[in-house]
C-alpha cells in the first residue's frame, strides 16, 4: 500500500500529463497549475514553491536565448552557416550534417551551448530547405542531446554517474572516454534515424504572427571594400556566389557612373559599386559571403554630412537642418555605437508625402538620423541610384536608425510600419565579438572552471555591455512561457524524489519485470531511467536512479559498471517531452511546437537507443 503523499503525487503528476497532451492550455499555465497543485497537497513547501525559477537550468536557458539572439542579430552564424550546410543538396543531408555535428560539438562542450551556437543555423536552414521550423530544431536538439552521452563532460547525468562509481567502488570514477564507446554508436544510430525520418514524424508546425509577409526583392547597393576577395574577380564569378543565396547583381556604379548591363567578363575593384537585388532574407547572406558593405554605411563612415556634402541636394534646403545636422549625426552616431540602431522596413502608402521624391531630396540623415538600405519594388527596376531614386506607392523601404527617428519619418511622410523581421545586416566586428563572448561562455562549464548557469549569465551581461544586443532587447529575446514551464515544473521533480514516488515506481519495475535476472535488470534500468527521465530534470534522475543500480548490482552480485552506464544513457536521452531535457525546452519556441509533439520522433529514437545501446553497453562492460 503506498503511502498517502505518493498516492497524492502520482494523482497530480496524471493529471498534469493529461492536460498537457490534451493541449488546450497552454504549456506555462499547465506547469504552474501543477506546482500550485502539488503546494495545496503539502507536496512541496510553500516557502520552497518558486525555487525553481532560480535553478541554474532555467537561468542557463534564458541566457543561451539571449546570447543565441546576439549571434543570429550581428551575422556571426552567416558564415558558420555557409560553412555548414551543403550548398546544393536535399533536406535530409542538410539535416544530418547540421545533426552530427551538434553531437560531435555536445561531445566536448555543454550541449546546451552547443544548441544555443547552431540554433541561428537551423532557422537558416529550415527557411533554405522551405522546411517549418520544427522539423530542424527538433533533429537539431535531439543530436545534441545524443553528442552528450559521448564523454563525461558532455552531460551532467554523464558527472554524475562517475561520481557515484568513485564513492560505491574500489576502482574509482569513470574517466573522460569511458562514455565513448557506447555513447558513439547511440549517437550515430540516432542521427541517421532523425534524418531520415523527422520530416514526417515532426508534426508541421507554422508560427503563428505576421512574420511571414512577402515583400519582394530588394534592391540595395553594396560597395567593394578594400582588402577583399571580390577585388579582381570578374561579374560572372561574382554572381555564381550570389546564386547561392538566391541574389543577383543588376547594376555597377564606378565613379558615380552606373553601368546598367555590364559585361560578364568585367572586372571588379575596390570603391565599386554593385547593385544587388534579393529576398530580405538572402540580402544579409549575399553581403556577408562576398564580404561587401552596404553603401550608406560606407559614406557614414566617409563621410558623415553625406548629404549636406551632396552636390545634388537640392539649394532651398532650410538653414534649420543645416543647422541641425552635426547635433543629429551626432546623436546617431552615439545610437550606433550604442547598439541602439534597428532595421525596419515601411510600407508607402498612396498619397504619401514622400512620392515622387528621393532619400537625397528629403535628407533623410540629416533631417531624421536614418539611412535608406535597400528599396523593394516588385515587377520593376530604376535605373537610378538607390539614394536618387524616386519613391513610389506600394515600395516597401528598408531603413536603418534609431526607433525614434524611424516613427518621425513614417509618421511625417505618411508611410506604415511593417512587422518586425529578423533582417540581419553583418557587422564583421560585431559578429567576432559576438562569438568570442559565445566561445568564452562555452568554456567556462566545458574546462569546468565555472557552472553552466553562472557562465552564461555573465556571457548576457557581456553582450549588453558590448551592446551586442540592445539592452531593451535582451528581454524580448527571452521566450518566458518556456521560463515559467521550466521554474515550476523543477519543484514538481523535486516533489517526486522527496516523496519516494521514483523510488518507489522504479523499485517495483524492477522486482516485477526482471525477476532476478541480470541482464534483463540492466534493461529494465536503462528504460525506467529513461522514462523518469522524460519528466523529471535528468541530473535528478541519474541522482535518484544510480543508488538502484548499484543496489540491484550488488543483489544480482555482477558488477555495477553496465548498471551506471545504463542509468547514464538513459538518463541522458529524453525525447518524449520537452520538459525532459533543457535543449528540448529551448527550442519549443522558436519551432512553434506543442507539448505533444515529442513523442512522434522521440518513441521511436528510444526504442532504436535501446535496441543499439544495451547488447554494446554489454559487450563493453560485462557482467
Amino acid at each position: 500500500m503506498m503511502p498517502p503523499p505518493q498516492v497524492l503525487f502520482f494523482a497530480i503528476l496524471a493529471a498534469t500529463i493529461l492536460m498537457f497532451v490534451w493541449g488546450r492550455w497552454r504549456h506555462d499555465m499547465v506547469a504552474l497549475g501543477s506546482l500550485l497543485a502539488c503546494v495545496a497537497a503539502g507536496l512541496v513547501p510553500a516557502a520552497e514553491a518558486f525555487a525553481g525559477f532560480g535553478h541554474p537550468a532555467v537561468i542557463t536557458v534564458a541566457c543561451v536565448l539571449v546570447l543565441s539572439r546576439g549571434l543570429q542579430n550581428s551575422g556571426a552564424v552567416d558564415v558558420l552557416a555557409q560553412r555548414v550546410l551543403p550548398s546544393s543538396t536535399g533536406p535530409t543531408v542538410a539535416i544530418a550534417a547540421l545533426t552530427g555535428l551538434a553531437a560531435v560539438l555536445s561531445a566536448f562542450m555543454n550541449n546546451v551551448g552547443a544548441l544555443a551556437l547552431l540554433l541561428p543555423v537551423a532557422l537558416q536552414m529550415a527557411a533554405k530547405q522551405k522546411l517549418p521550423p520544427g522539423k530542424v530544431l527538433m533533429p537539431l536538439a535531439f543530436g545534441s542531446i545524443l553528442g552528450g552521452t559521448m564523454t563525461m563532460i558532455g552531460t551532467p547525468p554523464n558527472l554524475i554517474v562517475a561520481g557515484f562509481r568513485a564513492e560505491a567502488t574500489d576502482v574509482g570514477a569513470f574517466t573522460m572516454f569511458d562514455f565513448t564507446p557506447v555513447g558513439v554508436m547511440i549517437a550515430a544510430a540516432g542521427i541517421v534515424f532523425v534524418a531520415l525520418t523527422s520530416r514526417w514524424l515532426v508534426p508541421t508546425r507554422e508560427r503563428t504572427g505576421v512574420e511571414g509577409f512577402d515583400a519582394g526583392a530588394y534592391l540595395t547597393e553594396a560597395r567593394i571594400p578594400e582588402k577583399t576577395k571580390v577585388a579582381g574577380k570578374t561579374l560572372a564569378e561574382i554572381e555564381e556566389s550570389l546564386d547561392e543565396v538566391d541574389a543577383q547583381v543588376v547594376g555597377i556604379v564606378r565613379r558615380e557612373v552606373r553601368l546598367p548591363s555590364p559585361s560578364p567578363h568585367m572586372k571588379l575593384w575596390p570603391g565599386d559599386i554593385l547593385v544587388i537585388e534579393a529576398e530580405p532574407e538572402a540580402l544579409a547572406s549575399g553581403l556577408s559571403a562576398l564580404g561587401l558593405k552596404l553603401e550608406e554605411d560606407v559614406r557614414d563612415e566617409a563621410a558623415p554630412a553625406a548629404d549636406d556634402a551632396n552636390p545634388t541636394a537640392p539649394a532651398d534646403a532650410s538653414e534649420e537642418n543645416q543647422r541641425a545636422a552635426p547635433e543629429d549625426e551626432k546623436s546617431e552616431k552615439e545610437a550606433s555605437a550604442s547598439g541602439e540602431v534597428e532595421l525596419t522596413e515601411l510600407v508607402v502608402m498612396p498619397g504619401s508625402a514622400i512620392l515622387g521624391r528621393s532619400a537625397t531630396d528629403i535628407q533623410l540623415r540629416t533631417r531624421f538620423g536614418i539611412n535608406m538600405l535597400a528599396i523593394s519594388r516588385q515587377g520593376s527596376r530604376s535605373t537610378a541610384r538607390l539614394r536618387k531614386m524616386s519613391v513610389r506607392a506600394g515600395d516597401v523601404l528598408l531603413m536603418q536608425g534609431v526607433p525614434e527617428g524611424t516613427s518621425a519619418f513614417a509618421a511625417t511622410f505618411g508611410c506604415i510600419p511593417l512587422a518586425t523581421r529578423s533582417l540581419r545586416i553583418p557587422d564583421r566586428s560585431r559578429a567576432l565579438l559576438a562569438t568570442a563572448i559565445m566561445a568564452l561562455a562555452i568554456a567556462g562549464p566545458a574546462l569546468g572552471l565555472v557552472s553552466a548557469a553562472v557562465s552564461f549569465a555573465a556571457g548576457v551581461l557581456a553582450v549588453m555591455a558590448f551592446r551586442v544586443v540592445p539592452p531593451r532587447a535582451v528581454y524580448e529575446s527571452i521566450d518566458w512561457p518556456v521560463i515559467v514551464l521550466l521554474g515550476a515544473l523543477i519543484p514538481v521533480a523535486g516533489a517526486m524524489a522527496s516523496t519516494g514516488a521514483a523510488d518507489a515506481l522504479a523499485t517495483w519495475l524492477l522486482e516485477s519485470v526482471a525477476q532476478g535476472h541480470p541482464v534483463a535488470a540492466v534493461g529494465v534500468i536503462l528504460v525506467v531511467t529513461m522514462t523518469l527521465s522524460d519528466f523529471m530534470n535528468n541530473a535528478a534522475t541519474a541522482a535518484v536512479m544510480c543508488p538502484i543500480a548499484i543496489g540491484s548490482a550488488a543483489q544480482a552480485g555482477t558488477s555495477a559498471d553496465p548498471f551506471l552506464m545504463a542509468v547514464a544513457v538513459g538518463a541522458s536521452c529524453a525525447f518524449l517531452t520537452p520538459i525532459g531535457h533543457q535543449n528540448n525546452t529551448i527550442i519549443l519556441g522558436p519551432g512553434g511546437l506543442r507539448f505533444g509533439d515529442y513523442w512522434r520522433l522521440g518513441l521511436p529514437l528510444e526504442i532504436i537507443i535501446v535496441a543499439v545501446g544495451l547488447p554494446v553497453l554489454l559487450l563493453v562492460w560485462p557482467l
